[in-house]
């Protein structure tokens, strides 16, 4: 079953994965986890996730990953 193996939802459900990006307002490090939608650095800058995800158009995103996670990304799109 897709819903068991899916590469994209392994990556929202199982351990999140560090990212870091580089402020451009201030030049500190900014860490964003996998599940994440977007995160502030110390100066107020907000970065945003820019992880391409099935939630944007998987029909089984929500049932796949499940309602909190499904939610965090939906609402924050709609931001």
């Amino acid at each position: 079953m897709l819903l068991n193996k899916c590469p994209g939802a392994e990556r929202l459900r199982g351990s999140p994965e560090i990212t870091e990006k580089t402020c451009p307002e201030c030049g500190k490090e900014i860490e964003l986890f996998s599940i994440d939608t977007h995160m502030a650095c110390e100066c107020g800058f907000i970065a945003y996730n820019e992880t391409q995800n099935c939630i944007k158009w998987c029909a089984y995103a929500r049932e796949c990953v499940g309602d909190e996670i499904y939610f965090r990304f939906i609402n924050a799109e709609n931001v």
